[in-house]
């Protein structure tokens, strides 16, 4: 920033440091932390900031890049930007307070006006992205249009390719001359921290194995049960029980409703490499504006289920066959209070689960074979996404994907280029799954309820059934 006398009609916003500890894995003090941020809460719209939505890639893009390092033998790298905020370049005249302890002696009254963006401020993670989105493309990358975080480039058929999230890029592909170069470009251009092979990203531990790679949260999930005093408690085999039906107003009101809240964010994000877990948390998460005493009982089910599988999570194994195949299977009104039905869908490439999905519908639908539809005509959305992904990452998707469904009249539905009277109430856009299947961009093949993955999405299970 320069100091500049203090303009008329201008109210600064202040500032503050942050201090922070930083640990190595394993609990020991790396180093001691300060950092000046802007507090942008006081900034106002139109007047110093315009646009502040800043892309972050997609959870299941990363889960899809691991999924094809794992088949292709990939190596994945990591690498960190230091101060990232701080290299993005501001549209606005913003001023600011001078920070506490480095007034200026012979300006006291004089106000910083910034040059640069700062942490805290309201376009610093877009002034961010537009930064390192302009170099990667001088350098020859290429943006993907169905994930804006993420960077490929091609050359005779070798690949590189960047993955953005604010500061954490994770660097893959088989075109490894261009990826040394892109490391060394980036530590030049920027103050970059390399951290190696992938390990930990955001929370999630990517594990390489003989058979390939690994994705849990198995220290997430320890801590987790540890903060909620539950690392002592007895395991239990499913995580909900399939005779309970939560209601909305049963119950005692909970004296704490911030602890559950707490408790059923933090299981949300254990679900980013648990599908197991996704359709009891979906469920709890309903109830976190006026959560009662058998919610809470439901959510401490969860962790007990929690407990006895700590070291779950995904394996993508290195095979040849590396194509995108789903299951698609709805609940019909299984939900007690709206008689609205589940959906759950599921997607995997190679060996593991990429993407998948437990959402109560949107509106009642008026029989099992309208829930299993509409239920497809979503695994047909995501499956048209992935595909997508797969071309913008240069793989072969010229395959019909394969979406098994245990509803035959679903099927048939979806197969029939004939609109009949009994689907005149059903929504214009849920007939997307039969316009991809008489595309040929997908076919709906039937499979047995027993053999129905995703199952576990939409319903609470028997141990057996749930296994």
């Amino acid at each position: 920033w320069d100091l500049v006398p203090r303009p008329n009609e201008v109210k600064p916003i202040s500032c503050k440091w942050v201090y922070k500890v930083k640990t190595r894995s394993d609990g020991s003090i790396e180093r001691y932390k300060a950092r000046l941020v802007a507090r942008g809460f006081s900034q106002q719209y139109g007047l110093d900031y315009e646009e502040t939505f800043s892309p972050v890639a997609k959870i299941t893009t990363v889960r899809v890049l691991l999924a094809l390092a794992a088949c292709k033998s990939w190596k994945l790298w990591q690498m960190d930007v230091k101060n990232a905020f701080l290299h993005g370049e501001l549209d606005k005249d913003i001023y600011m307070e001078q920070p506490r302890g480095f007034e200026s002696k012979i300006h006291p009254d004089y106000v910083c006006k910034l040059k640069k963006a700062l942490y805290g401020l309201k376009q610093a993670p877009r002034a961010w992205y537009g930064k390192i989105g302009e170099f990667l493309v001088q350098s020859g990358f290429k943006v993907a249009p169905s994930d804006s975080s993420l960077f490929v480039k091609a050359k005779e058929g070798r690949l590189a390719i960047v993955l953005v999230y604010v500061d954490d890029l994770i660097i893959t592909g088989d075109y490894s001359e261009e990826i040394q170069r892109t490391r060394e470009n980036l530590s030049v251009r920027f103050q970059m921290k390399e951290l190696g092979e992938l390990k930990h990203f955001l929370g999630l531990e990517v594990e390489r194995t003989k058979e390939g790679l690994f994705l849990g949260q198995q220290k997430y999930a320890k801590d987790l049960l540890q903060r909620y005093g539950m690392l002592d408690c007895k395991p239990i085999s499913t995580p909900m029980d399939p005779n309970v039906r939560l209601q909305e107003d049963e119950g005692n009101d909970l004296e704490d409703m911030t602890m559950y809240r707490q408790l059923v964010g933090s299981l949300i994000y254990l679900t980013l490499t648990r599908p197991d877990i996704s359709y009891p948390v979906g469920v709890v998460s309903r109830y976190m504006s006026k959560p009662k005493k058998p919610h809470l009982d439901a959510v401490k089910r969860i962790l007990r289920y929690v407990k006895g599988t700590i070291n779950f999570g995904i394996m993508y194994k290195k095979t040849i066959d590396c194509q995108v195949m789903g299951y698609c299977d709805a609940d019909y009104a299984g939900d007690s209070c709206t008689r609205r039905s589940t959906t759950g869908y599921f997607f995997s490439l190679g060996s593991g689960a990429i993407s998948w999905c437990s959402k109560r519908q949107p509106t009642v639908a008026l029989s099992s074979t309208e829930a299993e539809y509409r239920s497809a005509a979503m695994a047909a959305q995501e499956s048209t996404w992935l595909k997508q992904l797969m071309e913008d990452l240069h793989q072969s998707a010229e395959y019909q994907v394969r979406i098994f469904c245990d509803n035959l009249s679903s099927i048939r539905l979806a197969e029939n280029p004939v609109f009949h009277a009994r689907t005149k109430h059903i929504e214009v856009h849920y007939h997307y799954i039969r316009e991809k299947v008489l595309e040929g961009k997908i076919e709906m093949v039937p499979t047995k309820t027993e053999e129905q993955i995703a199952d576990i999405l939409t319903k609470g299970l028997h141990k057996a059934k749930f296994e």
